[in-house]
């Protein structure tokens, strides 16, 4: 097993047109094999994105066997990466999608999914007005070569416990795929809170964001110190870093946070 593991961001502008978002999706790919990627992490909702939380998003919801995730783990086996996308999937009734992303391996096969769990209700959205929150449970996560990946989504970065608890479930690296909507303020946020929750955990963060119309960009892999190894501003790209569990340990032997906490997370 490899102890070093590339990993891509790739940020892009998803439309309404999901043939479109696929082959963009592709292109992405392909562009970060070239870098030598082992895994690429995609934004939130990069299956369908539009303007407002509407009708549109119920419509364009399929379920985990449908054309996207098949398309996907195709385009997985081919490149012989590991993908992390955000899709919108469909639920038991027709007023409600779950905003849920999903890792595709290698092999093709879906290694971990996870149903956002802190949806948009705030700075003037309602994403509860057509998602269903996901239910809590143990953290799902997955390997690649010798590091342990666990995923959260965009508004979760605000609650400092939902990456404590991937910790907990042993990820050393923390994947958030986002749309993180542009406006006052928000790219520092964004910022300032990916590299929080690097470093509050002793974590690598790899956090791909939308750009364009409905995101404001600056996707970014920091490592558990909180340097920031790699990253984009507002255009659409790919980048990549290696991480290294060496360097995890390197950093936990001079900040062992985890062992010294005096607080576990509980659900509310």
């Amino acid at each position: 097993m490899t102890t070093s593991v590339t990993v891509a961001v790739a940020q892009f502008a998803p439309g309404e047109d999901k043939d479109v978002n696929l082959e963009a999706i592709r292109g992405h790919v392909t562009e970060a094999a070239t870098q030598g990627a082992n895994l690429v992490v995609f934004p939130e909702y990069a299956m369908f994105t539009a303007s407002t939380m509407d009708e549109r998003f119920l419509g364009s919801a399929e379920p985990l066997d449908g054309p996207f995730v098949s398309a996907l783990q195709e385009l997985a086996r081919r490149e012989a990466v590991t993908i992390v996308a955000g899709m919108n999937e469909t639920t038991d009734g027709a007023e409600q999608i779950h905003n849920t992303l999903l890792a595709i391996d290698d092999g093709g096969e879906v290694a971990a999914t996870y149903r956002k769990v802190h949806l948009y209700d705030a700075f003037g959205y309602t994403e509860s007005d057509v998602v269903r929150a996901g239910e809590i449970a143990t953290p799902q996560t997955f390997t690649v070569g010798a590091l342990t990946c666990g995923m959260q989504t965009c508004y979760d970065l605000r609650f400092p416990e939902s990456t404590r608890r991937l910790v907990d479930a042993g990820a050393d690296v923390v994947l958030i795929p986002a749309e993180w909507v542009p406006g006052p303020l928000k790219e520092n946020h964004w910022t300032t809170l990916v590299r929080a929750r690097a470093i509050e955990n002793t974590v690598y963060v790899a956090a791909a964001d939308q750009c364009g119309r409905f995101g404001a960009g600056n996707s970014m892999i920091v490592d558990p110190m909180g340097v920031v190894l790699a990253s984009l501003g507002e255009d659409a790209g790919v980048v990549s870093a290696t991480l290294s569990p060496d360097r995890i340990e390197q950093v936990r032997q001079k900040n062992p946070a985890l062992t010294l906490r005096r607080f576990t997370v509980v659900e509310r």
